[in-house]
């Protein structure tokens, strides 16, 4: 069966989709000081917030969908289960199956979603109690 071998994409790319990511997930917790503070910025934020994990998650699922593609089509599951001996092709998509994941920023982007998250909820605590 020849497939053609999957490749990562350049650093570029992933650095771009990164930010994409960053400033989406940084626009959903502003809104909270939008809605205290600068009402009149809660909808181009949220916008903003809504178009950028729009083409986030949709990288992202394309980047899942190759990867469970390239598993799939190589059989590679069933060959290390059965020890089948692993072509020279199977150990190239293994290789570009683990440095998607090695290059991959998406556990930093959920650090930093699961900080800014905290913060926007003691910040709206914070605004609450002080009647703003």
């Amino acid at each position: 069966m020849q497939h053609s071998t999957p490749q990562t994409v350049s650093p570029l790319v992933i650095n771009l989709f990164f930010a994409i990511g960053l400033v989406s997930a940084f626009s959903f917790r502003v809104l909270i000081l939008f809605v205290h503070l600068r009402p009149e910025w809660f909808r181009p934020t949220w916008y903003v917030g809504i178009i950028g994990y729009t083409i986030f998650f949709l990288y992202r699922y394309q980047i899942a969908q190759k990867r469970k593609k390239a598993v799939t089509e190589y059989c590679l599951i069933e060959k290390l289960e059965q020890e089948t001996p692993l072509l020279s092709e199977d150990r190239q998509v293994l290789i570009y199956l683990l440095s998607s994941i090695k290059k991959s920023r998406e556990n930093i982007n959920y650090l930093f979603i699961f900080v800014l998250s905290v913060l926007a909820v003691l910040l709206d605590i914070f605004l609450t109690t002080r009647g703003l």
